[in-house]
């Protein structure tokens, strides 16, 4: 099983990749709204851990999806710490009556 970040570009490959087939690498271009160089280097990350396979043709590169067994996985410990942290200032700041925005009340 392969462990993919939820939010990450990989997850949202793997994503355009399991409800369309087949994709060319210009389709998932202009659906992620990525630079093709990133969309290239991340590709090849994914084909070294066996998740999809580049089928180079002489006027088109296809994407093709060799796996589904992908375990979408959330945010990394230090993010979760970072957010707990931002919450609890928001929440000193409601009860100390600093923030009167409707989102707070």
């Amino acid at each position: 099983m392969i462990e993919i970040k939820k939010d990450s570009l990989e997850a949202r490959i793997l994503n355009f990749l399991q409800e369309k087939y087949p994709v060319t690498l210009q389709e998932l271009k202009g659906e992620l709204n990525v630079r093709e160089s990133v969309l290239l280097e991340v590709l090849k990350k994914l084909r070294v851990k066996g998740a999809v396979e580049l089928e180079i043709l002489p006027d088109t590169v296809f994407v093709r999806l060799l796996r589904h067994d992908f375990n979408f996985v959330g945010m990394n410990p230090a993010q979760k710490k970072s957010l707990k942290k931002r919450v609890r200032r928001f929440k000193q700041a409601r009860d100390e009556g600093g923030v009167d925005d409707v989102m707070y009340i």
